[in-house]
């Protein structure tokens, strides 16, 4: 090896070299966030609850629907009024309808027009 003119081009003088460690797996912010975390629970006493809400939804302003009574096919119906009301996105989990923006006072105006007892909670 003391020859001037050779290039190395491989070598085990170096020994085991381990391998880099390989990357966390990208996960987005709703898989990371157990069922049912940052949702209030209904206290099942008849009445509309409308929370403001920024848990599980990475900061952005919801507004929470809690306390509806219905089947699954009425709360969706009941969702698609309000999302066409607002003229903004939302979706349903569990019982809890979850529209985009902070629409409380539009909605308590819509939801007791229906016919519902309603009450601005948290904030």
């Amino acid at each position: 090896m003391g020859d001037s003119n050779s290039r190395l081009v491989y070598s085990s003088d170096g020994g085991r070299v381990r391998p880099p460690a390989a990357p966390a797996p990208r996960t987005s912010a709703r898989s990371r966030v157990p069922a049912g975390d940052g949702l209030p629970p209904d206290p099942g006493d008849g009445v509309v609850r409308l929370h403001r809400g920024k848990s599980a939804r990475g900061g952005k302003p919801g507004t929470l629907v809690v306390g509806l009574r219905g089947s699954d096919s009425e709360l969706d119906a009941i969702l698609k009024r309000c999302k066409q009301r607002m003229g903004t996105g939302g979706t349903r989990q569990g019982r809890v309808l979850i529209i985009q923006g902070d629409h409380r006072e539009q909605l308590r105006a819509l939801l007791e027009a229906e016919g519902h007892r309603v009450k601005l909670a948290g904030g």
